[in-house]
């Protein structure tokens, strides 16, 4: 039970952290999962982000899911879920009733347009911590290029470019294994 607790107080303080979406909470989530309980790697984690991010539903609440089913089951899934939601519910459930009584209010526009620019510097800071674990090689560094480059220059989902780069990654290792068999042959 102590374990399941440890979960939701875990994810409670990373959901409540959680300004601008999802991706704004990847770099306190290294920091607690990663780095303070050890409940996954880096690697993990940008696999669990991955797929987070290509299932339907919040990136946030796919990441909880899986690092509590990973680490106390079922159980331990959907406390980290509750632990990630339940602060949203409640700060949002409070200020439901507020935002449209104050938003037109110049404090709480220009508060808005600093948080916003916080999430984006949240946001490149996690991104570089992701790079330093994924982008590997050459082959890693072209599987980001092209990622990069149909995100940025293109509509499509996604959900498109992570097939695309498990596709890339599965060929790549497939090709990989056969040209280290011939060459033991050799």
């Amino acid at each position: 039970m102590a374990g399941l607790w440890e979960l939701f107080w875990t994810f409670a303080k990373v959901g409540v952290m959680t300004f601008g979406g999802g991706y704004a909470m990847l770099p306190i989530l290294q920091r607690e999962v990663v780095e303070n309980k050890k409940w996954a790697t880096e690697e993990e984690l940008a696999d669990y982000f991955a797929i987070g991010q290509c299932t339907p539903g919040v990136i946030a609440v796919n990441t909880a899911t899986f690092i509590g089913h990973k680490t106390r089951g079922v159980a331990g899934g959907i406390v980290a879920t509750l632990g990630v939601v339940f602060p949203s519910l409640i700060i949002i459930s409070l200020l439901a009733g507020l935002i449209t009584n104050f938003s037109d209010l110049p404090v709480v526009r220009k508060a808005f347009a600093g948080i916003r620019v916080c999430v984006c510097v949240l946001i490149f800071n996690a991104v570089l911590k992701l790079w330093k674990g994924a982008v590997k090689g050459k082959l890693t560094l072209a599987i980001f290029l092209v990622v990069t480059a149909g995100a940025l220059f293109t509509k499509l989902s996604p959900a498109i470019f992570v097939l695309l780069a498990l596709g890339l990654g599965i060929g790549i290792e497939l090709f990989a294994g056969r040209n280290a068999k011939g060459d033991e042959a050799k």
